[in-house]
């Protein structure tokens, strides 16, 4: 599903990833740990296309992300892969449903398509009754609920998550990684999740370890 070779990003004189390989199978969870500042966001962001590795590949479904224009590029990345990060970043003026349908708008979905598959997704996350409540009335939890719903709205084949829970309280994270495992038996999605949270990685079909800018397996 993923196939990521040789990845080495610098940032400056700042060398941080070293030469990465990683290798993710359809419909698995793979959590990344590590002290901070081994890379595993710079990763993270380089498999999502929102960054690009000074050198090594990148594969997702079969193709090579890193040969893609940048109108090809944001397309794939708006089709192929949900992003969850620890903070929602859900905009305030908008409802929990508008704020979910914005990934579909910007696939030109229709306005009733993506409605009707926000209130889907909002009801397997047991929101359906805070469809139309903007972020400030919602509590934690449920403002990650939405964020992940957002993530789900073009059915990616690839959720990356960057410290989903690391903003929750230990009910409402314990909450949110039980989620992702049904998630994942419903729909086959493949989770990447970096994460400092030891239940979390323990969970997980693998743990993958970053040090000092490489994997430790």
């Amino acid at each position: 599903m993923l196939k990521a070779q040789s990845i080495k990003r610098k940032f400056g004189d700042l060398s941080i990833l070293k030469g990465v390989d990683i290798d993710v199978a359809k419909g698995e969870i793979v959590s990344i740990v590590g002290a901070s500042g081994a890379g595993k966001s710079t990763l993270l962001h380089i498999i999502g296309t929102l960054d690009k590795a000074d050198e090594g590949s990148v594969e997702i479904d079969g193709i090579a992300i890193n040969q893609l224009n940048a109108r090809t590029l944001s397309r794939f990345r708006n089709k192929n892969i949900g992003f969850i990060f620890q903070f929602h970043h859900l905009l305030p003026e908008f409802t929990a449903l508008e704020n979910i349908c914005i990934p579909a708008f910007i696939a030109k979905t229709s306005k009733n398509e993506a409605e009707k598959r926000a209130m889907e997704l909002l009801a397997i996350l047991g929101l359906a009754d805070r469809a139309h409540h903007k972020p400030a009335a919602l509590s934690g939890g449920e403002q990650q609920r939405v964020a992940v719903a957002r993530a789900l709205i073009n059915k990616p084949a690839l959720i990356l998550a960057d410290e989903p829970s690391g903003n929750l309280d230990s009910a409402n994270a314990k909450e949110l990684h039980q989620l992702f495992f049904s998630l994942r038996d419903q729909f086959n999605h493949t989770f990447i999740i970096v994460t400092h949270n030891d239940e979390l990685a323990e969970m997980s079909d693998r743990k993958i370890t970053m040090k000092d800018g490489y994997i430790f397996s």
